[in-house]
């Protein structure tokens, strides 16, 4: 009965120019990374005020629509799973966290992961062992390895840069594009924090050998004739 109730007001919000926007914006045509993603059409800042209404559910009473085909419905889980994190108690936050990981085979399209792997996996380990992070950033699934460099954005906000340096070189020859993007995200963010430490810790030693997009999207910030003497190689 919930479920329906929630499917039937994603579905009143529903656009379907939005969806078919969103059906090539997110990939999903025959041999691209999100092939078969099914779009209802929804704005995420709509789909955060129907998680709002839900948040105080049982996870067991909504879990079922993160094994949905519809994007929207999974995108809703995951912001489920931010807010009870959020307001839970250290079991609570445990259980979510564990729960998180068990369905990374549904966290399959990159907004999926940025706007929850931070916030729950990357909050859950920053005082604990990350050898969790390690295990996915060599998965065979580019969404894992994608939530193993992007859960450490939590750590670079709390000026703890390490772990994402090393994720950064593990990742350094991954031949997704998506990869590329989340890496050099990663790594811009810990610039814009300790420019040195970016620097001199990783791009000094790496940026000759880095993918390009990698690069350009950790330099973004940099001064014009920094950025310039990175990318021709004249560091």
């Amino acid at each position: 009965m919930l479920v329906g109730e929630i499917r039937e007001k994603l579905k009143r919000r529903a656009s379907k120019k939005k969806a078919e926007i969103s059906r090539r914006f997110f990939k999903t045509g025959p041999g691209e990374y999100g092939e078969g993603d099914v779009f209802l059409g929804v704005k995420v800042p709509e789909i955060r005020n129907i998680a709002k209404q839900y948040q105080n559910f049982e996870l067991g009473e909504v879990i079922q629509l993160l094994k949905s085909p519809v994007h929207e419905e999974r995108l809703f889980v995951l912001l489920i799973f931010v807010l009870k994190y959020n307001k839970g108690n250290w079991l609570e936050k445990e259980k979510i966290y564990n729960l998180y990981l068990k369905h990374t085979k549904y966290i399959n399209n990159w907004d999926l992961v940025d706007l929850s792997a931070g916030y729950v996996v990357g909050n859950f380990l920053i005082h604990k062992n990350k050898k969790p992070l390690y295990v996915l950033a060599v998965s065979k699934s580019m969404w894992e390895r994608r939530i193993s460099i992007v859960s450490t954005f939590y750590f670079i906000k709390n000026h703890k840069f390490n772990d994402t340096l090393k994720i950064a070189n593990i990742l350094i020859f991954d031949k997704a594009d998506l990869i590329h993007k989340a890496v050099g995200w990663m790594l811009r963010e810990v610039g814009k924090r300790d420019t040195s430490v970016l620097e001199d810790k990783f791009l000094k030693s790496n940026y000759k050998i880095m993918p390009r997009t990698m690069l350009r999207y950790a330099i973004e910030k940099f001064p014009e004739h920094k950025r310039q003497a990175y990318l021709k190689g004249e560091v």
